[in-house]
C-alpha cells in the first residue's frame, strides 16, 4: 500500500448528537469522486476526541467499508495513555484500515525512551502499519527527527510521519534522515508544496475538505514536474488555506462544509459554532474561491 499524495483528514458528521452515517458515506464519496488520494478519519479534524471508542470503531468501519479499497484509509488510533492508543489501534486494525495514524503522547510529555516503549507496546498488541504524528501545537511536545529517526529503528511498523510543525527546516531534516523510503507527509496546508520539493510525499490536509480536486491535482501537477501548474494551484489555495484556521480546526472546514451543503453544522462540546464575525469573513473567502 502506497501512502502518497493527498490525503483528506475527514470532517465527522453529526446530527442530533449521533454520527450521521448518510452523510459521511456521501461525504467520502464525493471525496474519492474529486480524485483525493487517500482518507483520515477519526483525526483531529474529525472529533476524534469527543468520539467514544464504540463511536470511533463505527466511523472507521463505515469509513472503510464506503471506500471498498478505491483508496487508503488511515485511520486516527492515538492517546497519551498507551493502554487506550493500543485499543484505538486494535479498532483501526480490526475495521481492516490500511494504516494508523498515532499522535504522540500530549498532556504527558514523555521521554524519547518513554516515546519508543509507547510505540513499541502498540506494535507489541497490535502491529499494523504506523504514521507518527508530530504535532506540537496540539501535544506540546515537539518530536525531533532523530528521535522519530530511534522511533522507526526500535519500531518497523513506524513507516511514515505526518510532520505538522510547520517548520521546513525540520521537515527536510526528516527527510535526510530517514531517506525516501519513510513516508513524510505535510500536516500544514500551507507547507505541503515546500514540502513536496524537500523531498516529501503529500499531506494529510484540512483544505483538501472542501477542495479535495485542487489538493490532489497539486500534488500530481508536481509528481509530474509540472511546477507553474502546481505553483498556481497552491497559490488559488491559499486563501481558504488561512480560513480554515481562522478559529480552531475543525470549527472553520466543518461550517465551511456545512455552507456548501456537505452535512450540518452540529459540533460537540466544547466545540461551538463560529463566531458570527468570523462566519462572515468564512462566507466572503468560500464565495470568492467559487465554493458556495
Amino acid at each position: 500500500m502506497s501512502f502518497r499524495g493527498a490525503f483528506t483528514a475527514l470532517v465527522t458528521p453529526f446530527k442530533n448528537g449521533a454520527v450521521d452515517e448518510d452523510a459521511y458515506r456521501a461525504f467520502i464519496e464525493w471525496q474519492i469522486e474529486q480524485g483525493i488520494d487517500g482518507v483520515v478519519p477519526c483525526g483531529t479534524t474529525g472529533e476524534a476526541a469527543t468520539l467514544s471508542h464504540t463511536e470511533q470503531g463505527q466511523v472507521i468501519k463505515i469509513c472503510v467499508d464506503q471506500v471498498k479499497g478505491r483508496v487508503p484509509v488511515i485511520a486516527g488510533a492515538g492517546s497519551n495513555n498507551t493502554r487506550e492508543a493500543i485499543e484505538l489501534v486494535q479498532l483501526a486494525k480490526d475495521a481492516r484500515a490500511d494504516a494508523a495514524l498515532i499522535i504522540t503522547p500530549y498532556y504527558n510529555k514523555p521521554t524519547p525512551d518513554g516515546l519508543v516503549a509507547h510505540f513499541k507496546a502498540l506494535a507489541a498488541e497490535a502491529s499494523m502499519p504506523f504514521i507518527l504524528y508530530n504535532v506540537p501545537g496540539r501535544t506540546g511536545q515537539n518530536v525531533m527527527p532523530k528521535t522519530i529517526a530511534r522511533i522507526a529503528k526500535a519500531v518497523p511498523e513506524v513507516i511514515g510521519c505526518k510532520e505538522a510543525t510547520g517548520d521546513i527546516k525540520q521537515g527536510t531534516e526528516l527527510i535526510e534522515i530517514m531517506g525516501r523510503d519513510f513516508t513524510v507527509l505535510s500536516g500544514d496546508d500551507f507547507t505541503v508544496l515546500p514540502l513536496l520539493a524537500a523531498g516529501g510525499h503529500g499531506t494529510i490536509s484540512v483544505t483538501s475538505n472542501v477542495m479535495p480536486a485542487k489538493m490532489s491535482g497539486m500534488i500530481a501537477a508536481f509528481n509530474k514536474r509540472d511546477t507553474a501548474r502546481a505553483q498556481a494551484l497552491n497559490l488559488e489555495m491559499m486563501p481558504v488555506n488561512r480560513a480554515m484556521f481562522i478559529e480552531t480546526n475543525p470549527i472553520p472546514v466543518k461550517t465551511a462544509l456545512s455552507l456548501m451543503g456537505k452535512m450540518g453544522p452540529e459540533f460537540r462540546l466544547p466545540l461551538v459554532p463560529m463566531e458570527s464575525a468570523h462566519l462572515e469573513q468564512l462566507k466572503t473567502i468560500l464565495k470568492a474561491s467559487a465554493l458556495i
